[in-house]
């Protein structure tokens, strides 16, 4: 049996490898060194996150950063708003988009392209903000959760790559074939659509989710209550808004203690507030790579 022979690497080959792994050495390390030293400092005392002893390990390790974040009650409400905008929000998105996106990429359905037009016509022209504003208080839904969900319930973008993914991976045949057996339009879309869909949801749920999980210049915008708030907003309050009056600290060290305090607050928020998205990815990352793949192929 012939044995696959190794082609030999010059010199020249190896320094040019060497480099390359040393380059992306570089750049991995400056890419996770901020988010390294984000979750040492949310697990250090606060002297040593504000004397700067923190770098790549935790220094005095305490919890009391995160039982800060969760014994207040404005973060804890932050939280769920965020959850809830997030699972009710992708829902609603994914339902809209997967209804409007099959229809569309059926060559059946009679007015198809002018639906693509007046979809991309959006894209292009942008009706701007005031305008957004006076559409979302005459529906009414000012100061309320829906704002942040039913103003941004479908993504044109996310249309288009669902409806090419319907159009590559979904014959026509099927649904012609299912048509003759007498199977009605929503049952195709539940029983065969659906289950054959499972790269393209992920894709959708992901790019839906981190959205609304992300989402902060909306709820600035049209929430007023901070019971609505969700965690960005409450982040941005912490990060940018509550800073220290030195005139209300009578003593230095006093004041050291409440900017480390403050600071041990901040990463551990942080970390709280990237968690789930770095948690789900990994688990959805290989449908995300498909589904992406697939719905780039054609326009």
């Amino acid at each position: 049996m012939l044995k696959a022979s190794r082609i030999r690497e010059s010199q020249g080959d190896r320094l040019f490898l060497v480099g390359i792994y040393f380059f992306l050495s570089l750049v991995l390390i400056i890419v996770l060194f901020p988010l390294i030293f984000i979750i040492s400092s949310s697990f250090s005392s606060p002297q040593a996150v504000v004397s700067g002893k923190v770098w790549l390990f935790p220094v005095d390790v305490t919890l009391e950063g995160y039982k800060a974040v969760f014994r207040n009650p404005q973060i804890v409400s932050g939280y769920l708003n965020s959850l809830f905008y997030a699972v009710v929000g992708t829902a609603v998105n994914v339902v809209l988009t997967v209804m409007l996106a099959y229809p569309i990429a059926r060559k059946t359905f009679f007015g198809r392209n002018a639906i693509m037009v007046l979809l991309v016509i959006t894209m292009m022209f942008d009706g701007g903000l005031i305008p957004f504003y006076l559409v979302v208080k005459s529906l009414h839904i000012l100061d309320t959760r829906w704002a942040m969900i039913l103003p941004g319930a479908m993504a044109v973008f996310q249309v288009i790559i669902a409806r090419t993914f319907f159009q590559t991976s979904i014959p026509d045949e099927i649904a012609e074939a299912a048509e003759l057996d007498g199977c009605s339009d929503l049952r195709f879309i539940v029983s065969i659509v659906i289950p054959l869909s499972k790269p393209i949801l992920a894709v959708l749920t992901l790019m839906y989710a981190v959205g609304h999980w992300n989402a902060y210049f909306d709820a600035l915008i049209f929430l007023k209550s901070p019971d609505l708030f969700p965690l960005q907003i409450v982040l941005r309050n912490i990060l940018i808004l509550n800073t220290i009056d030195p005139t209300m600290v009578s003593k230095v060290d006093q004041m050291l203690a409440q900017q480390g305090l403050k600071d041990l607050l901040k990463y551990s928020l942080i970390v709280v507030a990237s968690a789930p998205v770095l948690i789900i990815y990994p688990f959805v990352q290989k449908y995300f790579v498909k589904g992406v793949m697939i719905g780039s192929l054609k326009g």
